[in-house]
């Protein structure tokens, strides 16, 4: 049986390369692509041979911990990599447990994926050719390691596969992905900051990872050639241990996919259960409120912005702490709900043609825009105050927190006043529900990028009352200013607020008809 499943893996893998001319493109791209990438693996671990001791086992030992977790964390977010040999297609099999666990697991190296982390952990054997008991060691290591990402892989993968098979999980998997790229740039440069305790922190570091899962396979072979015979010896059963459980998991896991496959697996719900809808109070706003912080959760489209807003200021704090200019933080609160705030502007094209239920009931422009804009200062209130008073704890400003706020609330009051105006003149060809927030849809041109670029100078002319008081307030070091920022955010953002909802309800009012007609075109 697992002879067999073998043979099928190699056949689905024929089979792929005579689908399309783009497919087998695709796999020789690939393919080269493992190839440079084993190609200087291997020589960089060859060249590791002619260092120190410490400096190579700090190199392998966290070069393979990042490996292994690059294997745990990939087939999760890209659901569906590798998966020629899916558990699912063999519920109708009775397939012995053990040979499908085999099978599954020896096919794992059937693949780029495996077949170039194999070679490349075979590389090590290279690094540690100086030291006799290390090679031996090295061999088995390699394999052990190996045979350890693929298993925690596969079971990774098969115990996320209800998630996994979600739309949502899908869609959100690649949100989420944005919160690296997005620190990228920051985490780049505090390394670079940083190098001069490298030397200090890496090898410490790489210690402390051997005795862990992650790298205890990968140490084996550099404690071998230090003479810590014992320490290596705890580090096998460590990483042999792993393996075990590992493999348990995935058969308890495996199992029970079997049992009941994602596609046959629902979700029994309670009567009774309201959600946000008994919050609010029973009123169309409150009703449209309640519909709107639904979306915020539960709409891939709503929660890119509910995880880009808190990041995003991140990205400021960062670079001015490593710069030493913590002036950025009194103005990270409102950067946070300003981009908060603006993810809106598009709101009704977001419901595309589910905004027929609001025309057909007669939901009145003001209790449309109010219950919109309540739904949104819910969420960006909290974030808002939250980086407000870190910002103060970090810099140490807190008597200048009043300005912050000032900032913070002029910029959510107006802002939602501008995009309940906005979002009732103009629309977009945004996203359809059920797409992925990246989906582009055609339609999007020079018109509509200058719509945007409008909205944001309008938005920043609104606030710039309150930001000119904080900048005044920073550059005097007199308090007075920025309880003067508090006191114009308040009031001069409640009456654009209060003016926008009353401006954005009439607009709302006399173009649902034509705000209907244009998202539904656009369906």
């Amino acid at each position: 049986m697992v002879a067999h499943l073998l043979r099928l893996k190699l056949l689905l893998l024929r089979n792929s390369l005579r689908r399309s001319p783009m497919q087998l493109v695709g796999i020789v791209v690939g393919g080269l692509y493992g190839l440079g990438i084993l190609v200087l693996a291997i020589v960089g671990l060859a060249a590791l041979s002619a260092v120190e001791l410490e400096v190579a086992k700090t190199v392998v030992v966290l070069a393979g911990a990042a490996v292994l977790v690059g294997w745990l964390v990939i087939p999760v977010l890209a659901a569906g990599v590798d998966m020629t040999l899916d558990p699912a297609r063999f519920v109708t099999f009775a397939v012995p447990m053990r040979e499908l666990l085999t099978g599954l697991a020896l096919s794992g190296f059937l693949g780029v994926p495996g077949a170039v982390t194999l070679l490349a952990a075979l590389g090590t054997i290279g690094t540690w050719w100086k030291h006799p008991a290390a090679m031996p060691a090295a061999l088995v290591c390699a394999v052990l390691a190996v045979l350890t990402c693929i298993v925690a892989s596969r079971a990774m993968t098969s115990a996320s596969a209800n998630l996994a098979s979600s739309r949502r999980f899908k869609d959100l998997s690649g949100v989420v992905l944005i919160v690296p790229l997005v620190l990228l740039g920051p985490i780049i440069t505090s390394l670079s900051q940083g190098l001069t305790n490298l030397a200090e922190y890496l090898p410490a570091l790489a210690r402390t990872v051997s005795w862990t899962p992650l790298g205890a396979a990968w140490s084996v072979p550099a404690d071998l050639a230090a003479g810590a015979y014992g320490e290596a010896g705890l580090k096998f059963l460590m990483a042999v241990g792993t393996l075990a459980v590992l493999t348990w998991l995935w058969k308890i896991s495996l199992a029970k996919a079997l049992v009941t496959p994602a596609h046959s697996s629902g979700v029994s719900r309670g009567g009774g259960r309201l959600g946000f809808f008994k919050l609010f109070p029973g009123t169309p706003t409150g009703a449209v409120a309640a519909r709107s912080l639904t979306y915020w959760f539960r709409d891939p489209r709503y929660s890119m912005g509910l995880i880009i807003a808190p990041v995003l200021p991140l990205v400021f704090m960062i670079s001015g702490a490593g710069s030493g200019n913590y002036a950025v933080l009194d103005f990270a609160a409102a950067i946070a709900v300003g981009l908060l705030v603006w993810s809106i502007s598009a709101d009704i094209s977001y419901d595309n043609t589910a905004f027929a239920l609001h025309v057909a009931t007669g939901v009145s422009g003001t209790a449309d825009r109010a219950g919109r804009a309540l739904a949104c200062a819910v969420l960006a209130l909290p974030l808002g105050l939250l980086y407000a008073l870190v910002g103060a704890a970090v810099h140490g400003t807190w008597a200048f927190l009043p300005g912050s706020l000032g900032l913070m609330i002029g910029t959510l009051l107006s802002g939602l006043g501008l995009v309940s105006v906005f979002s009732a003149r103009f629309t977009f060809n945004a996203p359809a529900p059920g797409d992925s927030p990246f989906k582009s849809r055609p339609g999007n041109g020079f018109a509509a990028g200058l719509m945007q670029l409008a909205g944001f100078a309008g938005f920043g002319v609104l606030v710039l009352p309150e930001l000119v008081l904080v900048m005044v307030a920073q550059g005097t070091r007199q308090v007075l200013f920025a309880w003067l920022a508090l006191a114009v955010g308040l009031v001069l953002g409640g009456v654009l607020f209060a003016g926008g909802l009353r401006v954005g309800g009439r607009l709302y009012t006399r173009r649902a008809p034509e705000l209907l007609l244009a998202v539904s075109r656009d369906a």
